[in-house]
């Protein structure tokens, strides 16, 4: 029996794929100007812990939007 997920379920699945195109735009943004700014500029640093964090933040919103919560009503 599959249960039919809530708003909010709804929401955190939809904000897990952004965080992981977010995290792609860092990596594509960090690829293309690695080159001008050097790897150990603090903007490089700073692109690479944007996208590590992009990467967990939307592991965790698409697992907590997948799974199946019990309902807790009465």
């Amino acid at each position: 029996m599959k249960k039919q997920k809530g708003f909010l379920q709804k929401l955190s699945l939809v904000s897990g794929v952004v965080s992981f195109i977010l995290a792609g735009v860092c990596g594509v943004w960090l690829f293309f100007r690695v080159d001008e700014i050097g790897a150990y500029n603090p903007i490089s640093t700073s692109l690479m812990a944007s996208t590590f964090f992009f990467i967990c933040v939307g592991v965790i919103l698409t697992i907590i939007g997948r799974t199946d919560i019990p309902s807790f009503k009465l």
